[in-house]
């Protein structure tokens, strides 16, 4: 969306170095690989980069307006115009939030420890039968990312569905405040980020910084469990949800369960893709989309990331791709999914280390361990140093290797696995599990 240099000045509370015309318009840019003259350039700063040191740059690429902080000076470089404001990152946030209001639609906000995105992708495609929908895009779930959602936002945009990740408290907050939640989510709370917030109770605080500026008669919808319920502090409107239903079918690329006495289909395999969808169906109702939209909406949801892909080889082996990111309860989830979807079949858990668990690290792949000791499968892999402490306490009944990485993994299962074997491939980010599907496939 763009924006006169007269509400720029105003909603960043900016002084005008240089400029003239304050009824031109702008659309705000942070990256000059992409800048236009249609763009003024706001440099934000990281751990290591600071954006005023491209602003050069984006006058090169054509680009006739930037911010700068109070701590630069303007370029040399002829432009017509520049805006001085305290902080670059905060004017972003101030311009994002008039955004969000001069549009208004209804903001749904989603957080939680696992699902966020999943229940983002089912949410937006339930309200998109009925209203004019945006979505947060993959990855943009910090102070930027909101931003750059707001302001990508069409003008005729009826409802909002920003996901909100954090890594520690207060960045929840801060993301609730300037996105002004008409609806906030909380999927779950679990042991994610542990090692950087120290404990669940503190996890539990800061997902509920999401209720922080949720609007007075909004709505709060959280999983039906002991910690959201324990934790919550919403007094207002809201729902607990994702423990009554009951799944008829699971087919390998589908499951079928009724909830409230109605039938549903997702095109996905697993509970917690069961219970993400509910999030959505809850949120339809309230917004009154009929049942047929309901149904219609979560059978068009399409998965984002190696989020449970499933791909065939030749062989008659499967891999599911569920590499996204990991940590305890999800990784216990998908290995639920797995064992119960096929059935028939071997199940070969490739698992790699699970990060940010920081002093609590042994104990939660220990954790994973004794819950895989407990199931049914022909063979557990593991990948990295700490995947190992899986390895050690999941039993002596199940086949078990251990590599150091992903390249020593796949050499071993090239020749290790057999027909009508599924293969589960869960670790966390930084560890590229996909690279052993991309390798054997």
């Amino acid at each position: 969306m763009k924006l006169s240099i007269k509400e720029l000045l105003e909603v960043t509370q900016g002084k005008l170095i240089k400029g003239e015309n304050l009824d031109e318009k702008f659309s705000i840019s942070t990256d000059t690989r992409s800048i236009t003259t249609e763009n003024i350039f706001l440099p934000l700063k990281g751990a290591n980069f600071d954006g005023h040191d491209y602003i050069d740059e984006a006058i090169n690429q054509g680009c006739k307006a930037y911010f700068i902080d109070k701590e630069h000076k303007p370029s040399s470089k002829a432009v017509e115009f520049v805006i001085s404001v305290d902080d670059t990152l905060s004017a972003y946030l101030k311009a994002a939030n008039y955004v969000r209001k001069k549009i208004n639609p209804v903001v749904v906000a989603i957080t939680g420890s696992s699902g966020k995105t999943s229940t983002k992708e089912f949410i937006s495609s339930v309200l998109s039968t009925s209203f004019i929908t945006h979505k947060s895009a993959l990855n943009h779930n910090n102070e930027v990312g909101l931003c750059q959602t707001l302001f990508s936002m069409p003008e005729s945009c009826e409802y909002a569905v920003i996901e909100m990740g954090m890594r520690g408290l207060g960045e929840i907050e801060l993301l609730s405040k300037y996105s002004e939640p008409d609806i906030a989510v909380i999927t779950n709370i679990g042991t994610s980020h542990i090692g950087r917030l120290g404990s669940v109770e503190n996890i539990a605080k800061a997902k509920y910084e999401i209720t922080s500026y949720l609007k007075d008669k909004g709505t709060l919808l959280a999983f039906d469990d002991e910690l959201t319920k324990k934790y919550c502090n919403w007094q207002a409107k809201k729902i607990f949800y994702g423990k009554e239903y009951e799944i008829i079918s699971e087919k390998e690329d589908s499951t079928e369960f009724v909830y409230e006495n109605e039938q549903y289909i997702i095109p996905v395999v697993g509970k917690y893709n069961v219970v993400n969808s509910i999030a959505a169906i809850e949120i339809g109702k309230l917004a009154g989309i009929s049942y047929e939209n309901l149904k219609k909406g979560l059978l068009n949801y399409i998965p984002v990331g190696e989020r449970g892909t499933v791909i065939d080889t030749n062989n008659n082996i499967k891999f599911v791709v569920d590499c996204y990111n990991a940590n305890p309860d999800s990784v216990m989830a998908s290995i639920d999914s797995v064992i119960s979807v096929y059935k028939n079949s071997k199940v070969v858990l490739v698992l790699g280390d699970m990060a940010e668990l920081g002093e609590f690290e042994e104990q939660m792949h220990r954790k994973v361990g004794q819950f895989i000791a407990e199931k049914s499968v022909h063979s557990l892999i593991t990948v990295g140093q700490k995947a190992e402490l899986i390895a050690e306490t999941a039993g002596e009944a199940i086949n078990k290797r251990s590599f150091s990485n992903n390249a020593e993994a796949a050499e071993f299962l090239q020749n290790y696995l057999e027909k009508d074997t599924v293969v589960l491939l869960k670790g966390s980010r930084c560890m590229k599990m996909e690279e052993i599907a991309n390798y054997l496939k």
